[in-house]
């Protein structure tokens, strides 16, 4: 006949056994969740990679459209400095003022414009702050 003392020992056994096995089984189940919530969320990464990819791709193309237009204008405006340059070099100052009369007479708008802006800026050159 089993004691009293042996009773409550195999009675705590057994329940620190039934513990130790919900423990157990809790701790695989949560395992197991992280595992599942992990897998989610590299297959979410992994479907948003392509269209980050391709936001990625449209920004750089769009940087190298931009470039190209700066680059552009500065080969413009580069190639004009050159031709104003080479016309400096060949014409003389009478051919040049020459120049100057035959476009004024054909723009006589445009040339009373940059005239008067001339004008503000020397004047503004020559005025004192005092």
């Amino acid at each position: 006949m089993p004691t009293n003392s042996s009773t409550f020992k195999e009675s705590t056994t057994d329940a620190g056994t039934t513990v130790s096995d919900k423990v157990s089984e809790v701790a695989s189940q949560v395992k197991d969740k992280v595992s599942s919530m992990g897998r989610s969320a590299v297959d979410k990464m992994d479907e948003n990679r392509n269209s980050a990819a391709s936001g990625l791709e449209s920004a750089a193309s769009a940087l190298h459209e931009k470039g190209d237009n700066a680059a552009s204008f500065a080969h413009t405006a580069a190639d004009k400095l050159n031709s104003t340059a080479e016309y400096i070099r060949e014409h003389d100052v009478k051919r040049m003022m020459a120049d100057v009369q035959e476009l004024v007479k054909n723009n006589p708008g445009p040339s009373l414009l940059a005239a008067a802006g001339i004008g503000f800026l020397v004047a503004r050159a020559f005025s004192s702050n005092d």
